[in-house]
């Protein structure tokens, strides 16, 4: 059995999607396929938790509103104030 990958981010980090999120079909409210969050997009960690078959962090993360997605450390990075972004974010974003 695989050590379990120790998380590298933590529940109430403020982190950006390093790629386009699409829906692999678990995201009931929109099409399989369908863009969910793209580069750039702005959320919150609001849990941690890990894989049980491939040993590895997934974390959920708050996009916005009814938009709370489960994404893999390769997935999304932290959001530094000041740093450059991966893609400009979604014009309805908040800060």
């Amino acid at each position: 059995m695989m050590e379990p990958a120790q998380p590298k981010y933590d529940w109430g980090q403020r982190v950006r999607a390093v790629i386009d999120l699409v829906n692999d079909g678990s995201f009931p409210e929109a099409a399989e396929g369908e863009l969910l969050v793209p580069a750039g997009g702005i959320g919150e960690i609001v849990n941690v938790g890990m894989h049980a078959e491939a040993n590895v962090p997934v974390y959920l993360v708050e996009f916005g509103p009814r938009r709370v997605l489960g994404v893999l450390e390769d997935e999304i990075e932290l959001d530094v104030p000041g740093a450059p972004r991966s893609a400009p974010a979604p014009a309805d974003e908040v800060a």
